[in-house]
């Protein structure tokens, strides 16, 4: 079995230190900043009573924990490998994530619970200064949102803190509405209605994201690779008359690994079968599968009647 040789991707799904060095810095800043904001909006939310306001508050704070987390992930993936993590710990990535999703959830819950309380038990509440209150967030979660908004594509945890830090920017717009509203109506009875629109607007952005880090622990084929297509290419490469026992998952939210036997044509010299491989790697590539295992063989050895075995 031949193992890959590894070169630079041209469809730019590798984050060189450069791009690195730029995610590291936006998710301090974006920490720090929503971190501010959290203790600012969970003490005025208590002060003023207002369910919005603490609901907006318990997002961010799990925007700040999804955050640590990435960047806690991102430096574990760039350690290097050892003798008992032959990968190093490029899944944490993908285990970040994941508990990313978990933590929203949670949140969701808690803020479902004490809108349904408010609800039985309506509370008054200064709709003026929620109002001011939220406007601010909007500034810091558009800001800290845009920090990420040019590597978004390139890596769930990026993806999963720009649609977290947007959609906290539209929530906090909500709440401004429901603060003005109230502030000149006395509709008390429409903070925990902001409450529920928040758990929706949390659940919709959490969803995928936690559909897809389920899908990479468990190794599943990440949702931005076609199966068919890839099948396709290996299968368009000069010399090959057919592929198997094709296996294809995320090493980490950027790098994505595959393994799989080639059937080619009898007679070929080494040099062509050297070049047969190259070509299927760059192939590979441009599908954003940076790391592939190569089995050739001239017919099939084994029982395997389907692509995947």
């Amino acid at each position: 079995m031949a193992h890959e040789h590894h070169h630079e991707d041209h469809a730019g799904h590798h984050h060189g230190p450069t791009v690195l060095t730029a995610v590291n810095r936006a998710l301090i800043i974006g920490a720090v900043l929503n971190t501010l904001y959290v203790v600012v909006e969970f003490g005025l939310g208590f002060y003023y009573n207002s369910l919005g306001l603490i609901a907006d508050a318990g997002h961010n704070l799990s925007d700040v924990a999804g955050l640590l987390l990435s960047l806690l992930a991102f430096r574990l993936a760039r350690v290097r490998q050892t003798p008992s993590f032959t990968y190093g710990y490029r899944k944490s990535t993908v285990l970040a994530s994941l508990t990313n999703a978990v933590i929203l959830l949670i949140t969701i819950g808690a803020i479902l619970w004490e809108s349904i309380q408010r609800f039985q038990h309506p509370e008054p509440v200064a709709g003026g200064p929620v109002a001011w209150v939220a406007g601010f967030g909007i500034l810091v979660n558009a800001g800290s949102a845009l920090l990420f908004f040019r590597d978004k594509d390139h890596d769930l945890n990026i993806k999963g803190a720009y649609l977290h830090l947007a959609a906290d920017a539209l929530v906090s717009l909500g709440v401004v509405v429901a603060g003005i509203v109230i502030s000149y109506t006395g509709w008390v009875w429409l903070d925990p209605v902001i409450g529920l629109v928040i758990a929706a607007v949390i659940l919709g952005s959490t969803w995928r994201l936690l559909n897809d880090s389920l899908r990479l622990s468990m190794d599943g084929v990440p949702t931005d690779i076609n199966l068919n297509d890839v099948l396709t290419d290996l299968r368009a490469v000069t010399g090959v008359r057919d592929v198997h026992h094709v296996h294809i998952w995320a090493m980490s939210t950027t790098e994505n690994a595959l393994t799989a036997h080639l059937v080619i044509q009898p007679g070929l010299s080494d040099s062509q079968i050297v070049a047969l491989k190259h070509d299927a790697r760059h192939r590979l590539e441009h599908r954003k599968i940076s790391h592939a295992t190569l089995e050739t063989e001239t017919t099939t050895k084994d029982e395997c009647q389907t692509e995947v075995c």
